[in-house]
């Protein structure tokens, strides 16, 4: 029993020193890509020409054995115009297991979504969760709890979104595999430039 209880100790001290490390996964070019993976995909790229504005994280490193972790970097935007800094974090307890890096944007219906994403501290809900862009699965999106299905890279059944609580949000897995896929408890802070 101790044993396994420091194994599991072990493995999160490295699920959450890798996390923490993502910073090093942001740099330009990632976001330039995140951005133009996320206009191509048919789920979302409407959203880019009637969004207020936007939140884009090229790459959140996420991992668990029980207790979860990820990180990740990102801008926010207003239209097009980049705005300011945010950092995603989140911890979890549960059923997990396995390690994952995706890439996420968070799309803000109007002023008052994009003021409360941008007030400095935000945290979805425990019901928030994702449309997962290109997986052959249900996905849910917003912070209630209401479903969008998500269809199979050239299917006819694509993922489809709408704004809950003025706020639509998108994954786009890059690698890894992690049985839990639940946006809870994620966090966010935002530093204006």
């Amino acid at each position: 029993m101790k044993r396994s209880i420091s194994l599991v100790v072990s493995s999160l001290l490295v699920l959450l020193s890798f996390a923490f490390s993502a910073p090093s996964f942001a740099n330009e070019d990632a976001y330039n890509d995140a951005i133009t993976n996320f206009k191509k995909a048919n789920e979302s790229r409407h959203l880019f020409d009637t969004a207020y504005g936007y939140a884009i994280f090229p790459t959140v490193a996420k991992g668990g054995i029980g207790i979860g972790a990820a990180y990740g970097n990102g801008r926010v935007y207003q239209s097009d115009a980049y705005m300011g800094d945010s950092t995603l974090t989140q911890l979890s307890i549960g059923f997990q297991l396995g390690g994952q890096a995706y890439s996420e944007i968070i799309f803000f219906k109007d002023a008052k979504a994009y003021n409360d994403f941008t007030s400095g501290s935000f945290e979805f809900s425990a019901q928030a969760s994702a449309v997962a862009i290109n997986v052959g699965a249900n996905a849910q999106v917003g912070t209630t709890g209401n479903s969008a299905g998500a269809g199979q890279a050239g299917s006819n059944h694509t993922a489809t979104a709408a704004y809950i609580n003025g706020m639509a949000i998108f994954i786009a897995a890059k690698g890894g595999l992690m049985f839990e896929a639940a946006l809870a408890g994620q966090s966010f802070t935002f530093d204006g430039k």
